[in-house]
């Protein structure tokens, strides 16, 4: 039995649920969930940079997960690769990365608006400084104010009138709700609607939408098992995300975004945001390179993209 720990949020115990029913599938192993609450999961209301000494937030939804794994209690974890610190763990390893779900960020709001036709001075809700940027490059007129909670509360929050616009990962709404952009979002059915955004509009945080199955580096039994579940093009896709992010110095405050995608070619392409939060500027850029460049490839854009940082 293989003991899997993930966070007890209903969108960690759903996208674990799906990954513990992958492995079942691929490999006949039988496997147990094991929830439990993670240093953000605990104080859902507080803004995240406060949350640790010095505002460094670097695994702050995963350091008891990645704790429990380490003391053996289980045998792997379950995380929202986002949420993984980019620096490498020396006791842990990053086995499997099933198939990516859509990386794109989600417009959700009562009437349904489009980036394009989203009032110029709505109140959007995001605590994401990526997001804030690339909305007010756009749209300087909008009101962008922080939101917390999990998502049922960022969509009631949008029901009852706090904001008139949200912009979430369409990925977790996905993994919920199913089909979001149908309308009627939630258990309610919360009378929402969503439209995904672009990455021309609005670039994504590096690795949404996928899933990181993490394991003790020496665990080499779990190791091989998982080899069954990892889908090669999602892998490569967000090392070379989480290796622009990681040659940055950045983390998940910054506000940096990155998307890779297979070319025509069979190689990949990187599309690069970066915030100059001192000069209120976006930086974009993209470069590509063949498919066994990941990180070589992300680590090239991160430094083209700081040189193009003023002084």
């Amino acid at each position: 039995m293989l003991r899997i720990a993930t966070r007890r949020s209903a969108l960690a115990v759903a996208q674990a649920t799906q990954t513990a029913q992958l492995i079942t599938q691929r490999t006949g192993q039988q496997v147990e969930l094991v929830p439990m609450s993670s240093t953000g999961d605990d104080n859902p209301d507080a803004r995240i940079d406060t949350l640790v000494a010095g505002g460094d937030v670097k695994g702050l939804f995963v350091d008891s997960i990645r704790q429990a794994v380490l003391d053996k209690d289980c045998h792997l974890a379950v995380h929202s690769y986002k949420d993984v610190p980019t620096e490498p763990h020396p006791e842990l390893t990053v086995a499997a990365v099933p198939g990516r779900e859509d990386p794109r960020d989600l417009l959700v709001s009562p009437k349904g608006w489009t980036f394009g036709n989203l009032p110029a001075t709505a109140i959007v809700g995001t605590s994401s400084a990526r997001r804030k940027m690339q909305l007010l490059r756009a749209k300087p007129g909008l009101q962008v104010l922080p939101i917390r909670g999990n998502l049922d509360t960022r969509l009631r929050k949008l029901v009852d009138g706090e904001f008139e616009a949200i912009v979430v990962a369409l990925a977790g709404l996905k993994r919920l709700y199913t089909s979001p952009e149908r309308g009627g979002i939630g258990a309610l059915q919360l009378p929402l609607a969503a439209v995904p955004l672009e990455p021309g509009e609005m670039v994504p945080a590096p690795a949404q939408g996928a899933i990181a199955i993490e394991c003790r580096a020496d665990d080499a039994r779990t190791v091989s098992l998982l080899e069954a579940v990892d889908h090669l093009p999602s892998h490569r896709a967000v090392s070379a995300e989480r290796a622009y992010l990681n040659a940055l110095g950045a983390g998940c405050t910054t506000p940096a975004g990155a998307l890779c995608s297979l070319t025509g070619m069979g190689g990949l392409e990187v599309i690069g945001m970066l915030g100059d939060e001192r000069n209120r500027r976006v930086l974009r850029r993209s470069t590509s390179g063949g498919f066994d460049q990941a990180e070589e490839i992300g680590r090239r854009l991160a430094g083209e993209m700081l040189e193009m940082m003023p002084a």
